[in-house]
């Protein structure tokens, strides 16, 4: 295995002060400031065994990105020279080094031969386990993909993290029809289920979170996406299909395991946060999920999941 937990997840946010009320006033998450190569701090906050750290557009450690999302992650090592060594053995290149948070030293791999996950190498960052009143720890972050095997070829055959589970999710129409008689009654027939939407996806554990790869079912169906409404699989199948069309293959959104969801999404609805979701809705792998607007969070795609595992 390569490394045993995500030392911290990068959020690029076009307005960071408000992604940082968020995390901080209403998902009640302890932030640290740490340096940057310029001696900029830079907002982080603990959760479980990793951290969310935002940065503004443009910033240097976010290779100078414009768009905002979920930018990269950071996977803890405790020798990067090393973790640098064996990532190359099984065919996986660095991709250069640059300065960290607080000076540690960090090494990005080849976005290529990481399906399109920006990922990097670096120091753990020494921050206290954290599970708050309010967000357990990170749940999952979503990636957009064109194919969970090879997502799965890449993650857990060659860097050794482990397959949590796989599925498929259907959206399907059913027509019924009625045939009604003065004399025979009504007869009702049910024709075979038509898909209208799906995806393939696959969660591979890294540390106390998965990374949730999601590839488009029938990349024939194109893309269809309704803004600022609560999803369904083929919105959600739309969704990942646009994205993987603009921007390619990459980190998509982050998902962030609450204790009471319903209540911390009527609070931050109440704030006057723009919301998705006010209450939690049905998700998957037996969970219940309700998603922020990203214009709370900084142009972020957010979601929260409650959830028994």
């Amino acid at each position: 295995m390569l490394a045993s937990q995500i030392a911290y997840v990068a959020l690029a946010s076009k307005d960071p002060a408000a992604t940082a009320l968020v995390l901080q006033q209403h998902l009640k998450l302890p932030r640290t400031d740490l340096l940057d190569a310029a001696g900029t701090a830079v907002p982080v906050f603990a959760l479980g065994r990793s951290a969310l750290a935002v940065f503004p557009l443009g910033h240097p450690m976010i290779d100078g990105d414009a768009t905002p999302g979920v930018h990269h992650i950071a996977l803890g090592v405790d020798d990067v020279e090393r973790a640098v060594r064996h990532a190359a053995e099984v065919g996986i290149a660095a991709a250069g080094a640059n300065p960290g948070l607080g000076g540690r030293k960090t090494v990005a791999l080849d976005r290529q031969a990481t399906v399109g996950v920006r990922v990097r190498l670096t120091d753990g960052l020494d921050l206290p386990r954290q599970a708050g009143e309010v967000i357990e720890r990170i749940d999952h972050l979503g990636v957009a993909s064109a194919d969970v095997a090879e997502d799965e070829r890449v993650f857990s055959r060659k860097l050794g993290f482990e397959v949590e589970s796989r599925q498929t999710d259907m959206e399907v129409s059913m027509a019924v029809e009625s045939f009604t008689s003065d004399k025979y009654g009504v007869v009702y027939h049910n024709r075979p289920p038509q898909p209208v939407g799906g995806l393939r996806v696959a969660f591979i554990t890294v540390g106390d979170c998965e990374l949730e790869f999601l590839a488009n079912f029938d990349p024939d169906d194109g893309a269809q996406v309704e803004h600022g409404r609560s999803g369904s699989t083929k919105q959600d199948q739309g969704a990942i299909t646009r994205f993987v069309q603009s921007r390619g293959r990459g980190l998509h959104h982050m998902a962030l395991k609450a204790k009471d969801i319903d209540a911390t999404l009527a609070g931050m609805a109440r704030a006057g946060l723009p919301m998705i979701d006010t209450r939690g809705r049905p998700g998957s792998r037996r969970a219940r999920i309700g998603f922020a607007h990203p214009h709370a969070t900084g142009g972020i795609l957010m979601h929260l999941v409650q959830r028994d595992a």
